[in-house]
């Protein structure tokens, strides 16, 4: 027999690489939680009003924020479209949304004087609305991973279930580090990201386990682990053009959609590039673990584990 871990990479040789990466991830997420006393969220989740201001001539973003600091407003932020279009967000409500704009707009042609600013959009959100937004995005992800894990075991068996959820909340867990570790704005757009992301980590974790269930049916003399490392070499270079094309166009619009776009394209960004990875270092492993580490006996069939 041809001894395919000599012509192709060993990945289940390198399983631990994963499960280190995944103890750091969840390390990583509980130890910057606690530190920084949870997400950091936007209006979305949080309350307060939203103002798009435009000026006629550019300024800097840091500028803008000085002149508002001077109002000791709570929780404000200003995000930058380019040097004439700016974002302000203030955890304040008013019942007059547009009064409050109006009183931003005010005191921006104040600050700056002879530079024209045209109020492009004021909104607000409630308190209330935002915590039950909260809790609707965390019902979400739950319900997709839940979907998920049931469509899998249905397809295939449950150390593949197992193998796939493990994977899915390794993703969704590394997107959550990345945004507590450099402190972005957690908003609906990135929710919407996450489930995105794991919608696409299922779909590339699908098409692996597929080729290992092939595999399994036809294994004569080969061994799990032998098995599972040929189906992940000839998926690979799939697997890799997808996650490359994908990411292509995610880059793009992480470098030229401007700050509103900003937060939801780092989170697919990162999100593809660890779903590319955790299906194979993951989902995989997990999965040939819970089948009794790959070893089987010569000659013995596999069809009653597929």
């Amino acid at each position: 027999m041809i001894d395919i871990t000599k012509r192709h990479i060993d990945f289940i040789k390198y399983q631990w690489i994963g499960f280190v990466v995944l103890t750091v991830i969840l390390s990583t997420f509980a130890g910057f939680y606690f530190y920084r006393g949870g997400f950091n969220y936007g209006i979305d989740f949080t309350g307060g009003t939203q103002v798009i201001l435009r000026f006629e001539k550019p300024i800097e973003s840091n500028q803008l924020r000085d002149l508002l600091i001077s109002q000791d407003w709570r929780g404000m932020s200003v995000s930058e479209f380019d040097k004439h279009d700016f974002r302000v967000r203030i955890q304040e409500v008013s019942v007059e949304t547009v009064g409050l704009g109006e009183k931003i707009k005010d005191l921006a042609e104040k600050g700056f004087p002879g530079n024209n600013v045209t109020l492009l959009q004021s909104e607000h959100v409630s308190a209330s609305i935002g915590h039950s937004l909260i809790w609707n995005a965390i019902y979400a992800m739950l319900l997709a991973i839940l979907l998920m894990m049931i469509y899998i075991f249905a397809r295939f068996t449950f150390s593949f279930a197992v193998g796939a959820v493990v994977s899915l909340i390794h993703d969704a867990f590394a997107i959550g580090a990345f945004f507590l570790l450099f402190n972005r704005e957690v908003s609906v757009d990135v929710v919407a990201a996450v489930l995105l992301v794991l919608g696409y980590s299922m779909n590339d974790t699908i098409v692996i386990f597929s080729r290992i269930r092939e595999q399994f049916k036809h294994a004569g003399q080969a061994s799990d682990t032998e098995l599972v490392n040929r189906a992940i070499n000839t998926t690979l270079k799939r697997t890799l053009l997808t996650s490359f094309a994908t990411l292509l166009v995610v880059s793009s619009v992480l470098i030229l959609g401007g700050e509103a776009l900003r937060n939801l394209a780092l989170a697919l960004f990162v999100g593809i590039f660890v779903g590319t990875y955790s299906s194979i270092f993951i989902a995989s492993p997990v999965m040939l673990l819970l089948r009794g580490h790959g070893k089987k006996e010569i000659g013995q069939s596999s069809a009653h584990s597929v």
